[in-house]
């Protein structure tokens, strides 16, 4: 359904400390990168895009919003929450099944230096 997220940062290189080992955790392989710019994904699939805003104004974080990334499995989404805490990141919303979604629904929520929610989430059962 989407071909790319893009997040604002203020400070790149705070941006890669932060996202170099969660998107490498969840698979995500670094595409591009400048003093601009952080890209993670596949060429020809879903991405996620760092940046400084094009305007030239201060990158900030939407009320509402943020980008999920789905994983295979609960062990996943706990190693993404400590991975993120450990590399700069706070938390949003520790591990956990959160049933009112599904019954299966088990995601992570933090949010990154720049202040942008992130989750991890797996809709498969314990297993």
């Amino acid at each position: 359904m989407f071909s790319h997220v893009t997040l604002g940062s203020n400070d790149i290189a705070r941006a890669r400390a932060f996202y170099d080992p969660v998107m490498k955790l969840l698979g995500h392989p670094m595409l591009m990168q400048s003093e601009q710019a952080l890209g993670y994904g596949f060429p020809a699939g879903e991405k996620l895009f760092i940046l400084r805003p094009f305007d030239g104004k201060a990158a900030s974080v939407g009320n509402g919003v943020h980008a999920a990334f789905r994983v295979d499995d609960r062990v996943t989404v706990d190693a993404f929450h400590a991975t993120a805490l450990a590399n700069g990141g706070t938390d949003e919303g520790a591990p956990g099944l959160r049933t009112y979604y599904h019954p299966n629904y088990y995601g992570a929520y933090v949010r990154d230096p720049d202040g942008n929610k992130l989750q991890a989430v797996c809709h498969r059962a314990a297993g």
